[in-house]
C-alpha cells in the first residue's frame, strides 16, 4: 500500500502510554510505604520537581542515576520528610513499570500501521528496566521493531547524536520516509526537526506553542489520526 511513511519512531510516555497516571499509581504506593500522605499537593510536588530533571537530562545537565535519585531528595527536603530518599527512588524504580496504562487507541493505531507495512520502533528517555517491563507485561512488545533506550545509547533525545544512533540501527533508513511521533516538544519535535525528520506533536490539550519551540509538522488530538498522516490523505 503506498504511504508517505514506513518508519515511524514512537516515543512513550505520554504518547503510547499513560504516564501521570501510571506516575500517580506508582508514587501512590511508595509514598504511603513510607508513612508520607499521597495528596494531590504531594503528588503535584513532586511532579514538577521530576519533570525539571527530565528537562535536565533532555539539555545534557544531569545523568539518568542522579535525576533517580536526586528528585526525591528535592522532593523529601519540599514537604519537610525524614525519609530514606535513595530507598524510596529503588521502590519507585521498581514500582513505576508495574503500572501501563495504554492510551485510547494506542493498541488500534500499532495495529493499523503495522498493516498497512510501516515498521515501528520506540525512541524514548525513559529508565530502561521501566520501560522494558511496562512494553512486555502490556503486550505492546510485539508490535515494534525496534528499541532505543537513551540509557542504553549513553545521550538523550533531543540530542543529535542520539538519532543517529537510531538511524544507523534502522536497515534502509531514510530520513524521508521517517516520522517521529511524541508529546514532548522538547525532546521528541526539537530532536526530530534538528535531525531532519518530519514530526507529529500528539496534543490533545491543543498546548500554545512557545516561541522559541519548533512547529511540528503535523498535529493530533488522537492517536487514530496518525494513520491518515501516514498514507499521506490527511
Amino acid at each position: 500500500m503506498k504511504k508517505k511513511y514506513s518508519i515511524i519512531l514512537f516515543d512513550a510516555d505520554g504518547t503510547l502510554f499513560d504516564f501521570l497516571k501510571a506516575e500517580r499509581s506508582a508514587l501512590t504506593r511508595c509514598l504511603e510505604h513510607f508513612g508520607i500522605e499521597a495528596t494531590d499537593q504531594n503528588i503535584s510536588i513532586y511532579s514538577q520537581i521530576n519533570d525539571r530533571y527530565w528537562k535536565l537530562l533532555e539539555k545534557g545537565l544531569t545523568t539518568k542515576n542522579e535525576l533517580k535519585y536526586k528528585r526525591f531528595r528535592d522532593f523529601l527536603a519540599t514537604v519537610g520528610s525524614s525519609a530514606d530518599s535513595d530507598a524510596i527512588a529503588d521502590m519507585y524504580a521498581g514500582t513505576l513499570g508495574d503500572y501501563h496504562y495504554l492510551i485510547d487507541g494506542a493498541e488500534d493505531i500499532c495495529l493499523q500501521l503495522r498493516s498497512v507495512g510501516c515498521r515501528l520502533y520506540i525512541v524514548t528517555n525513559g529508565i530502561k528496566a521501566v520501560q522494558e517491563k511496562r512494553f512486555n507485561e502490556s503486550g505492546m512488545a510485539k508490535y515494534f521493531d525496534g528499541f532505543f533506550i537513551s540509557e542504553e545509547i549513553g545521550v538523550a533525545k533531543p540530542d543529535a547524536t542520539y538519532f543517529e544512533a537510531v538511524s544507523s540501527a534502522i536497515s534502509e533508513f531514510d530520513r524521508s520516509d521517517a516520522i517521529i511521533i511524541g508529546d514532548s516538544l522538547t525532546s521528541d519535535i526539537l530532536g526530530g526537526k534538528n535531525f531532519g525528520i518530519d514530526t507529529c506533536l500528539y496534543d490533545p490539550q491543543n498546548r500554545e506553542i512557545p516561541a522559541e519551540m519548533p512547529i511540528p509538522d503535523y498535529r493530533v488530538a488522537a492517536l487514530s489520526d496518525i494513520i491518515h498522516i501516514v498514507l499521506g490523505d490527511n
